[in-house]
């Protein structure tokens, strides 16, 4: 079984345990900006708990589309850095923009930070790969750029409901993080 499928299935008992235990599972597992520093394990848990069924669905439709790719192309110890360095890096970045005043003290819960970090290594892997974003056809190397864009403007849009800070902050670790790979390993890697 590939990583991407434990990954997975992990995620969705998380969704089942959230469903059965009445909130308890979430609260526990949330990123909760009050409680992140004398919790620190809250800035990775959120990986686990989604805000709803649509909220996970396309969290796991994402991941499993670029999973796979990004799992084949790299060992399984920079694909696990990847996903939950990423997802660290996703709660760290939110938590900055709480305490710098950008965002409310708003608790969070998804692994959207996780696999903007395995969407930003495809675009470095894969960058003339063509995906669609609202049914329009884009190259990764582009998409990743929109990314960043609609990211960061999101992050200053508190209305939205949405932790755009810590989309972007994975986003930037997965892209970080492979090109440093790419580059400790030049040589040893096929571009597509």
């Amino acid at each position: 079984m590939r990583i991407t499928q434990y990954l997975i299935a992990l995620i969705l008992i998380g969704f089942f345990l959230q469903l059965f235990t009445a909130g308890a599972f979430t609260k526990m597992f949330e990123f909760n900006p009050y409680k992140a520093v004398s919790e620190p394990w809250r800035f990775i848990t959120p990986i686990f708990v989604h805000g709803g069924f649509i909220h996970l669905f396309f969290n796991l439709f994402a991941l499993f589309l670029f999973g796979p790719l990004v799992e084949r192309a790299v060992s399984k110890r920079d694909y696990l850095i990847i996903f939950f360095v990423g997802g660290f890096v996703a709660s760290l970045l939110y938590f900055a923009t709480i305490l710098i005043g950008i965002t409310p003290p708003i608790p969070a819960v998804g692994a959207s930070g996780a696999i903007y970090a395995i969407l930003g290594a495809a675009a470095v892997l894969f960058p003339r790969m063509v995906i669609y974003i609202w049914f329009f056809p884009m190259e990764m190397r582009h998409a990743v750029i929109f990314w960043i864009i609609t990211q960061t403007l999101g992050t200053f849009d508190i209305s939205s409901g949405v932790a755009s800070a810590a989309h972007l902050g994975g986003l930037l670790f997965g892209l970080a993080y492979t090109k440093y790979m790419l580059k400790e390993r030049e040589g040893e890697w096929e571009y597509y």
